[in-house]
């Protein structure tokens, strides 16, 4: 699968994109990560891809013209399963499911806006408008790393399927169980001096695994989302 991402900050990916899961899947070649500077589509010598918004209004907003440029040359004719996302705050806000479909696209091109936004005749050139929240960002950039792992790590060959299924099954519900690793037992002093201990569950450490995954949807809690 390829990532290819339009931005005007590609310096923004660099460390992200080398580290952990995103950069074994990449030396797998499962997945390819293509940055590009939409400075690249400005027709002026200056380089410039912004300006301010007719009717006036405060900041500058990304003029259209090397916008369709860019997506002309991203959005190859010969990838038929491909979308073109605009990453913007008033998208649809990005979820499981549709980093499920995103992970079945053959190519998935991730635009980042900065300063106030894009001429709106842009929108009439993509797919779909994206958000990662209700919030605001100064740019596209975390939104564009944050689909590309959450997309990434659901393709085949990345994660151990076990894991995949298992998060699947919380997911469908929205809900999740306490997890515990080592120590055992956890020893701290509270301000009284007082000495306590916080164990694991027993169960989780008798290796049976019938009343383990009992356990586990007995103490399903709703997620804090």
């Amino acid at each position: 699968m390829r990532f290819d991402i339009l931005t005007i900050f590609p310096e923004a990916f660099e460390s992200y994109f080398k580290t952990s899961i995103i950069k074994r899947a990449q030396d797998k070649k499962i997945i390819k990560i293509k940055i590009y500077n939409l400075r690249k589509w400005a027709k002026d010598k200056h380089q410039t891809i912004d300006d301010k918004p007719y009717g006036g209004g405060p900041g500058m907003i990304f003029k259209i013209e090397p916008l369709y440029k860019a997506i002309q040359f991203l959005k190859k004719k010969k990838i038929f399963k491909q979308k073109i996302i605009l990453l913007t705050p008033d998208g649809k806000q990005f979820n499981q499911r549709i980093a499920e479909s995103f992970s079945k696209q053959d190519k998935i091109i991730l635009i980042c806006g900065h300063y106030e936004g894009f001429d709106c005749r842009i929108e009439k050139f993509i797919d779909e408008k994206i958000s990662i929240g209700p919030y605001i960002l100064t740019g596209g950039e975390l939104p564009a790393m944050s689909i590309v792992d959450a997309t990434t790590r659901l393709i085949k060959g990345v994660i151990n399927k076990e894991s995949l299924k298992e998060e699947s099954f919380g997911l469908a519900k929205d809900f999740e169980y306490p997890q515990y690793t080592r120590p055992e037992v956890f020893t701290f002093k509270e301000k009284s001096d007082r000495i306590k201990k916080l164990k694991v569950p027993k169960v989780l450490l008798s290796g049976n695994h019938a009343q383990i995954k009992e356990w586990k949807q007995k103490n399903f809690k709703k997620k804090d989302l």
